[in-house]
């Protein structure tokens, strides 16, 4: 997609929505400012991701049944989480395989949906005004990108690219960039133990890069990071604080509003 739409959807995702609320204005107040009005349907729920990866396949084709028929204009769905994202435009089809009517719905919504950073990228071109005072030093970002989001979406390459349009800021890589963080969802409560350990080896990662702020455009991510981070430090470590993309860019635009954190 490169044109720029003048209205969209915006599917907030259960995460941002119970979890994470900031994130989400912030996401949509950058295409509000943009010019483009967000419609945001009240009906709205869960994308069906935890019970479709966790084998309930008729719950999460309930789960997408009940949200047919709220994005009915043309109009992109703009989905603040890669991960989510990808389940509708991947999978919400596939739950409807026997019913060519159900599946011709689901299958316009996931032409539609685009994830926020490949949309802030590759629609609005979004790019900050250089600082009249040049900073000290860089602000040093790693991005973390989850694994579907990834995998499914891409959607390392918008985020990293936002990243580096912004003047101050040095985008530093972590070691096994590509390696999850132990959240999966379902899979940090099924299986804790592997869990902790795998967020544990990705904090090391992260702070071994120096970096002052980590970014993600999932929060599912991002408060699996934050909140094992906490830990660690109250035990005195010093480790980089977890915000949204999208916060992230509204703060180096100046938004005294913006989340500095992803709890927020």
């Amino acid at each position: 997609m490169s044109t720029r739409p003048a209205t969209v959807y915006f599917f907030s995702t259960c995460v941002v929505d119970l979890m994470a609320p900031q994130a989400g204005v912030d996401a949509i107040r950058l295409l509000q400012e943009a010019g483009i009005e967000v419609v945001f349907p009240q009906a709205q729920s869960c994308c069906g991701q935890p019970a479709y990866s966790s084998g309930f396949f008729a719950e999460a084709r309930g789960v997408a049944q009940s949200q047919l028929a709220i994005f009915p204009e043309r109009w992109p769905i703009v989905v603040p989480s890669g991960s989510c994202a990808g389940m509708i435009k991947h999978h919400w089809p596939k739950l409807f395989a026997d019913d060519p009517a159900l599946q011709a719905r689901a299958q316009d919504i996931a032409d539609r949906v685009v994830e926020w950073s490949a949309f802030a990228q590759e629609v609005l071109g979004l790019a900050l005004p250089t600082p009249a005072v040049p900073a000290a030093r860089p602000l040093r970002v790693a991005l973390h990108t989850s694994c579907s989001a990834r995998r499914e979406m891409g959607t390392h390459v918008p985020s990293e690219a936002l990243l580096r349009t912004l003047p101050d800021v040095e985008v530093v890589q972590p070691v096994r960039v590509t390696e999850c963080c132990g959240f999966g969802g379902t899979f940090s409560a099924r299986h804790p133990d592997i869990s902790g350990a795998m967020v544990s080896d990705k904090l090391d990662a992260l702070r071994d890069t120096g970096a002052d702020v980590v970014v993600s455009a999932d929060c599912g991510c991002l408060l699996n990071l934050h909140h094992a981070a906490e830990k660690r430090r109250a035990a005195g470590e010093a480790l980089p604080r977890m915000v949204h993309l999208a916060s992230f860019l509204r703060e180096q635009g100046g938004a005294e509003d913006a989340a500095q954190r992803v709890t927020d």
